[in-house]
């Protein structure tokens, strides 16, 4: 049996979040959703737990939540099978609320 990977993610406004993924493609399981976190599926075997930041910070005590306006607190890396694709997923983004930081970078 696989090992599952649940990351964790603090937010300040769950709905906000779950409705931003949603728009760019990520599904939601609502058997391990509440007012508290909502469980994003990432494949058969990785899933993002979003967890208000009171709820989060239940798991961190007795540190504390990064402040995301003065610091990263994750870089989270999407595949794409071409540029065309991370082009249209850059767009759904920036259409839900992203903001862009910076122009395109070809790697």
């Amino acid at each position: 049996m696989a090992m599952q990977t649940f990351i964790n993610l603090p937010v300040k406004d769950l709905a906000e979040a779950t409705r931003f993924f949603s728009a760019i493609g990520f599904e939601f399981d609502p058997q391990f959703t509440d007012e508290n976190a909502s469980r994003m599926i990432i494949g058969d075997e990785t899933s993002v737990m979003l967890a208000v930041e009171p709820f989060f910070a239940g798991f961190v005590a007795p540190q504390s939540v990064a402040d995301t306006s003065t610091a990263r607190e994750v870089v989270v890396g999407l595949s794409a099978e071409s540029r065309e694709q991370v082009d249209e997923l850059t767009d759904k983004a920036v259409a839900a609320g992203a903001q862009s930081l910076g122009e395109p970078d070809d790697q």
